[in-house]
């Protein structure tokens, strides 16, 4: 069953960019796209374990996505694929905004 848990103020994570946050033990990695669009993934590149939330936002508006900061392998973060290669995905997490507060939907 999932579970909304607070992970983060909004204005804690700059447009463009990304934060690595811990919640209730388990790392994760949130985005904002400008906008009020928010996403949270995975904090790790399945490449080589880059951290992607040292990595910058990039894409339309409508495909967000995250390029690593250590091979530029970048992730959509709406479904989690790699657009150079198809065998990695990183796990993404559905985000709400509350008020100043960033909601992250965990299994």
């Amino acid at each position: 069953m999932a579970r909304l848990l607070r992970v983060a103020a909004a204005a804690d994570v700059p447009t463009g960019s990304g934060k690595a946050i811990e919640v209730e033990g388990r790392l994760l990695a949130i985005f904002n796209a400008g906008g009020g669009r928010y996403y949270a993934s995975s904090p790790l590149c399945p490449h080589e374990d880059g951290p992607l939330a040292d990595g910058v936002v990039d894409g339309p508006a409508d495909r967000p996505s995250i390029i690593c900061p250590w091979h530029a392998f970048d992730f959509d973060l709406r479904t989690g694929a790699c657009s150079f290669d198809p065998d990695l995905t990183i796990p993404v997490y559905p985000v709400r905004v509350e008020g100043a507060d960033l909601l992250v939907e965990l299994p």
